[in-house]
């Protein structure tokens, strides 16, 4: 996530400094923005440093082609779960010596009314990250089942209140299209009390995001592939800012950070390295001075691992 005033990123310096850039290395922004994170890797490398960096939003991609032309960054319109592909394409697979991902949603995403993200400013029902999809928020609140957003809502958002919220919205559609982001965030308001800090419809716009774009099965994906990506002792940091994807994330790093059972009886060779493929290099939370100048931070946890 990144300020919008001076695109400033989450748990900056924290990030590029466990990233442990090395000035000759080959890195990967899987989540380009609006290049907070590259400037800062890019302004740790020397020449022969190379970015790859990757963004699923056609806005981010152009952004970062007008305003940081740098010859050590190469720029790609993708999901981050393709991350394998366009790395082989590159001939850099198990070449890579550090990742970064920042799972949030960016400042200009929320800022732009029309993309459909914010339920405080009204634009069209869209919330695609990536323009090129065919399905919007729009047209899947229509297709679906009361079941299925009821479902996606305490899944993805962990609503409380998603059966009612889902009955809500399939009882106005019968007379009415739901295209807009504030005639939805009404409706919802109309049965969800507000929380102290939260607007009613701020875990319902979490979830519809989230099934719209995949996220959660990308995001898994991306971590797999990850692990083929990175070069010996090359270091993966994830940022996420819900409990949904950090949940992930920390699955996946325990998966692949504890020893593997040795079976009783059989021979243990030397050289077998099966003991670890990651190392877990622990969480960081946000410092109490960056919460207070950036209210976004306050659910950021980045994690850090290496591979063994």
């Amino acid at each position: 996530m990144i300020e919008s005033n001076h695109h400033e990123s989450v748990l900056f310096n924290e990030s590029i400094e466990g990233l442990n850039i090395k000035t000759d290395g080959v890195y990967v922004d899987a989540t380009l923005g609006r290049c907070g994170h590259t400037k800062g890797i890019l302004k740790n490398l020397g020449n022969s440093g190379k970015v790859i960096g990757l963004d699923q939003d056609m806005d981010a991609i152009n952004y970062a082609r007008i305003n940081l032309p740098d010859p050590r960054l190469t720029t790609i319109h993708c999901n981050f779960s393709k991350l394998q592909d366009n790395l082989s394409q590159l001939n850099l697979l198990g070449k890579v010596n550090g990742i970064l991902m920042d799972l949030g949603i960016s400042s200009p995403q929320i800022d732009n009314a029309d993309r459909g993200f914010s339920f405080n400013k009204d634009g069209a029902l869209d919330m695609r990250m990536d323009q090129t999809q065919t399905v919007t928020a729009a047209s899947w609140l229509r297709d679906s089942n009361e079941t299925e957003i009821a479902n996606a809502l305490y899944q993805y958002g962990e609503e409380k209140r998603s059966r009612v919220i889902a009955s809500t919205i399939k009882e106005y559609q019968k007379n009415n299209d739901l295209n807009s982001t504030l005639e939805l965030a009404n409706l919802i308001s109309t049965v969800v009390r507000p929380g102290k800090k939260k607007h009613p419809a701020t875990r319902s716009f979490q979830a519809i995001r989230i099934v719209i774009n995949d996220e959660l099965k990308k995001l898994s994906e991306v971590l797999d592939q990850s692990i083929g990506a990175l070069s010996t002792n090359g270091r993966l940091a994830i940022i996420t800012f819900h409990s949904i994807e950090d949940r992930i994330v920390k699955q996946f790093i325990r998966k692949h950070s504890r020893p593997k059972e040795i079976l009783k009886g059989l021979p243990i060779r030397t050289d077998d390295n099966s003991q670890c493929i990651l190392k877990d290099l622990g969480k960081i939370k946000p410092s109490k001075q960056e919460i207070l100048s950036n209210r976004r931070s306050r659910s950021a946890i980045l994690r850090l691992v290496e591979k063994c």
